[in-house]
């Protein structure tokens, strides 16, 4: 993916770019999900993932990641806002873009789990799965009622 921008922003997947320190802080300290993450595990999790970054001039005001095998499965995970740049569609540009992208690769299968953002996700086409509300997915497999066992 090439750098997109966007209103002043700029969204990128270069990992290099990632301060890893302000994405700690943001998981482990302001997350619901992630409270208490070690640094450790933050930086092994990015390693593992393809992550993507949202950046205000120089300074990292975003983030989310997808782990993914590339072919069939993503999970999109830690998307993350810094509080002073919320409301400003940061959020959705990340999804959206890790939709495009690993749809672009082939990955028809795309989860998520939210407590609060069923909104913000279902404008990027996810739909909440057939088991709890908290967890949505966007399941493009052509299998898929078969696999639920629908005609």
């Amino acid at each position: 993916m090439t750098d997109r921008e966007r209103n002043g922003y700029t969204l990128t997947d270069d990992a290099t770019r990632i301060d890893v320190d302000r994405v700690h802080r943001w998981l482990a300290d302001e997350s619901y999900w992630a409270t208490g993450r070690s640094h450790e595990l933050v930086s092994r999790s990015i390693t593992g993932s393809v992550p993507y970054s949202v950046f205000a001039g120089d300074e990292q005001v975003a983030f989310a990641r997808a782990v993914t095998d590339g072919a069939t499965f993503a999970w999109i995970c830690d998307v993350f806002v810094d509080e002073a740049h919320r409301g400003r569609g940061l959020g959705g540009w990340l999804v959206d873009t890790i939709v495009e992208d690993m749809t672009a690769r082939g990955v028809l299968r795309l989860l998520l789990a939210t407590r609060d953002a069923h909104e913000v996700y279902r404008r990027s086409g996810f739909t909440p799965l057939e088991g709890p509300d908290r967890y949505m997915e966007r399941d493009r497999r052509p299998t898929r009622n078969a696999i639920l066992g629908r005609a």
